[in-house]
């Protein structure tokens, strides 16, 4: 009797929850069409394959394929054969943009003690992608400008608004100088725009990073990017 009384309970539960979903309204629908889309959406979503998604993701990724390689081309033959294969009138369109890439990088300490940056990440096992450096772009950011700085280093901790202000209230000034900051703390692309609003010179992003608090007035850095084109 009991299991009766459950197996009835989940199976009103059951049909409540599915009445409660295709009565839910959808704005610019009629409550008619909103049931239709509802079930419409359901038939798709039953449809969906994680596996798939992990076997593209995996096919997309396989290689470097950044603009113009080879392998954004072969990806974007295979996007299209899975669109016809599913029914769709596909067509690859090829468009001219604009896309800097560096002839010349080069970041150095020069004083007090004199160290040349590599500007290359070695591969490591656990990533099987990562051995790929004939394919790979440089290490560089991608739409800074030409140039040719140098000036002492400061450390910035995540080099967002607030660490720039901390620095400020303890008398380290920045204007002018190469700063460089952490990963993490904000989006990526707000490093270089905050140092360049605030130290008017250039930023060094780093993926790792000691956390102590520290600035290095009497250290000087000189940096140049001279991209190949524009």
């Amino acid at each position: 009797m009991k299991q009766s009384l459950a197996l009835l309970t989940v199976a009103i539960t059951t049909a409540l929850y599915a009445q409660t979903t295709n009565d839910k309204p959808i704005l610019g629908f009629t409550s008619a069409n909103a049931a239709k889309e509802h079930a419409l959406e359901a038939q798709f979503d039953a449809k969906m394959n994680r596996d798939d998604l992990r076997t593209w993701l995996q096919r997309l990724s396989a290689r470097p394929h950044h603009l113009g390689s080879d392998y954004d081309r072969q990806n974007a033959e295979f996007i299209a054969s899975l669109f016809r294969s599913w029914g769709y009138d596909t067509a690859i369109e090829e468009f001219q943009v604009l896309f800097p890439t560096p002839r010349k990088r080069l970041v150095e300490l020069i004083g007090p003690e004199h160290f040349t940056a590599k500007l290359f990440e070695p591969p490591i096992s656990e990533d099987a992608t990562s051995g790929q450096t004939s394919e790979q772009l440089p290490v560089y950011n991608a739409y800074s400008i030409d140039g040719d700085v140098t000036g002492d280093l400061v450390y910035v901790n995540y080099g967002i608004p607030a660490d720039y202000e901390e620095l400020e209230r303890r008398g380290v000034d920045v204007k002018g100088k190469i700063v460089i900051a952490r990963y993490g703390g904000s989006w990526r692309g707000i490093k270089p725009k905050v140092a360049a609003a605030t130290t008017r010179a250039m930023s060094i992003r780093r993926a790792r990073i000691a956390t102590r608090t520290a600035h290095n007035a009497d250290r000087c850095w000189t940096c140049r990017s001279i991209p190949a084109s524009r």
